[in-house]
């Protein structure tokens, strides 16, 4: 009897253990993650990570607070599809007053379930430009507005928004107030706050992802990692390409002046920073054969008497290559030619100079150890016949010379055996 009423307990205990849990797994959260600054691949994949987090903590919708002024067409369409191809609900909040939505930002609070915008916000001004605001050229930019176009139509016919203005705002760089955009139907809402945007989208149904019911629920703030930081840092070509020069040089001149360490630490790090990068941006690695090309050259430069032609070289297809390296046709996604031109002069006369100042120290003559001796001349100080003393640098040493030489008679070394000096009358 007491072994039954024992494995009753224990049932029951498993029971509302088990019960306990499954209740504790159901409990939702709002998610909440903060997206600013530059659109770009460090930036797509912090969302993309903050949306997993969010489907897989089983979030009740993720709030994203928006505040960038654009940025790589590439990345924004990666965070546009995981938007889009997200089962939790995502909650686009411009904000906070200041704040606004342009370029890349229009695509992406167009693509959200819900999106709102604080007091003193805009959005708007979606027309493709080339990194550093260049115009891009005719042909290529027509191609990238009807792209982008349909596209953005696309999505905003989905989520029941104003297609006309949307494509004004791509095509003619249109931008909009918060009011101006709740009264187009730009967006849904205006909130001054997030807790009065929970407020006001609780409730609300959103067709197959359900209907959101956020009253009470805790709020769980979704950080950057250290991983995210960074590589939202060097994934701007620029960025990528400096750090790739940098590496080069250290590497360049650790090989040159062996024993440095300092320099050929800074430039491994650099480099492999650079590649890592490299993995999120279009990188045509035909410009990277011609980089490295350019420091065989430069080192060939180091051993062989070539008169400059080899550094010409050099610099030749460093520049071919650092105009082929980024590929991206797309606004973000090509190497500023502000950053380019003075970098390549910087590194090409540092690759020359350290280039010639190796040819010059193996050419020169060496002025430490036996070989130093060589040529100096000296004062007899014992007569040699057949060995003697001269004196050298203020110093003694042994010495020998084919003929006898006299005390006091001036000698020029020309040559050093076992520390014994070969001399002959400088007359």
């Amino acid at each position: 009897m007491k072994y039954k009423i024992c494995a009753v307990f224990i049932f029951i205990m498993i029971f509302t253990s088990s019960f306990h849990a499954n209740c504790f797994a159901e409990e939702k959260e709002i998610y909440i993650m903060k997206l600013s600054g530059a659109i770009s691949a460090g930036t797509a994949s912090y969302l993309k990570s903050g949306i997993k987090k969010a489907s897989d903590g089983n979030a009740a919708c993720l709030i994203i607070e928006l505040d960038t002024p654009g940025g790589n067409v590439e990345s924004m369409r990666n965070i546009v599809m995981a938007i889009l191809d997200s089962k939790v609900p995502i909650i686009v909040y411009v904000s906070p007053s200041g704040a606004r939505a342009a370029s890349a930002g229009v695509m992406i609070t167009n693509a959200s379930d819900i999106a709102a915008m604080a007091p003193g916000t805009n959005i708007g001004a979606a027309h493709p430009v080339q990194g550093g605001g260049q115009e891009i050229g005719k042909t290529m930019s027509k191609k990238i507005t009807n792209d982008m176009v349909a596209n953005a139509k696309s999505i905003a016919e989905k989520r029941g928004r104003n297609v006309k203005w949307v494509e004004k705002a791509i095509r003619e760089s249109v931008s909009a107030t918060e009011t101006e955009a709740l009264d187009k139907k730009i967006i849904d809402i205006v909130a001054k706050d997030l807790d009065d945007l929970i407020k006001q989208v609780d409730g609300r149904d959103l067709g197959e992802k359900g209907k959101l019911n956020l009253k009470g629920l805790k709020r769980k703030y979704v950080e950057e990692t250290l991983r995210t930081k960074i590589l939202k840092t060097i994934s701007d070509p620029n960025i990528a390409y400096i750090l790739m020069m940098i590496g080069m040089a250290g590497l360049y001149f650790e090989l040159s002046h062996p024993g440095a360490i300092f320099p050929g630490v800074i430039g491994a790090i650099s480099l492999i920073l650079a590649f890592y990068a490299s993995q999120t941006l279009p990188v045509n690695y035909a410009g990277i054969l011609l980089i490295i090309l350019a420091i065989i050259f430069f080192i060939m430069e180091m051993k062989i008497t070539s008169f400059g032609l080899l550094s010409i070289a050099g610099v030749v297809s460093l520049l071919i290559g650092s105009l082929m390296l980024f590929e991206g046709s797309e606004p973000g996604g090509q190497l500023s030619l502000k950053v380019l031109l003075p970098t390549l002069v910087f590194v090409s006369s540092f690759f020359v100079v350290v280039a010639g100042l190796a040819f010059r120290a193996q050419v020169s003559k060496p002025r430490t150890g036996d070989k130093g001796l060589i040529g100096e001349t000296g004062i007899v100080k014992n007569e040699i016949d057949p060995e003697g003393k001269v004196l050298v640098h203020g110093e003694l040493w042994k010495a020998i010379a084919k003929d006898p030489v006299k005390e006091g008679v001036k000698v020029k070394v020309v040559g050093v055996t076992n520390l014994v000096l070969e001399v002959e009358p400088t007359d």
